[in-house]
């Protein structure tokens, strides 16, 4: 069976090498700029969900996006820098602390946390796609497009997490009227 992300990969790497770079359009910019402020804001509340947590399986999802936001947010800044474009503001980093000294009114919880995790994950995912389909920089495309497919690979083990935990959120069932019951 073909992989669907491979094909995508190699179409947008084959296009690469003979494009002539012309400049951002405004969209691009935009969708760039964009980006790097989701990153962030999600590296903010990344750190403030690894200060409220004990569970060993949170973390470690907690830190593989860390790991994600800041080599996404570094590839953007440095696509942006070379174009000129000035750099959104940052929230400073949260320091570490220990979760068992955060009261417990104060600190997220575990599904909270996961729940908030996915959220900026699907958002990231979302943001991404609308952005690569806005670009006419194939490079731009490409990095919006290889960014998607890391969050949505990432998303599918923080589904199967919170599906095992019971913390994801389903809405509710949508059956039609006079859909044959089973």
């Amino acid at each position: 069976m073909t992989n669907v992300f491979n094909v995508v990969k190699d179409f947008l790497e084959m296009n690469l090498d003979n494009e002539p770079k012309s400049p951002l359009h405004v969209g691009e910019v935009m969708g760039c700029w964009m980006y790097i402020a989701l990153m962030d804001e999600a590296k903010i509340f990344i750190q403030i969900g690894l200060n409220s947590t004990n569970d060993d399986e949170v973390k470690k999802h907690l830190n593989q996006s860390l790991k994600q936001c800041d080599s996404q947010t570094k590839r953007f800044k440095e696509l942006l820098r070379s174009e000129g474009v000035h750099l959104p503001p940052s929230s400073e980093e949260r320091p570490n602390s220990d979760p068992n000294s955060i009261p417990l009114g104060a600190k997220l919880t575990d599904d909270e946390i996961m729940n908030g995790l996915s959220m900026k994950t699907v958002t990231a995912v979302v943001h991404c796609a609308t952005a690569a389909s806005e670009s006419i920089r194939t490079d731009i495309g490409a990095s919006f497009t290889h960014c998607m497919i890391e969050k949505m690979k990432f998303g599918v083990t923080l589904r199967n997490t919170m599906k095992k935990r019971g913390w994801i959120k389903v809405p509710p069932y949508y059956y039609p009227p006079g859909m044959p019951k089973k």
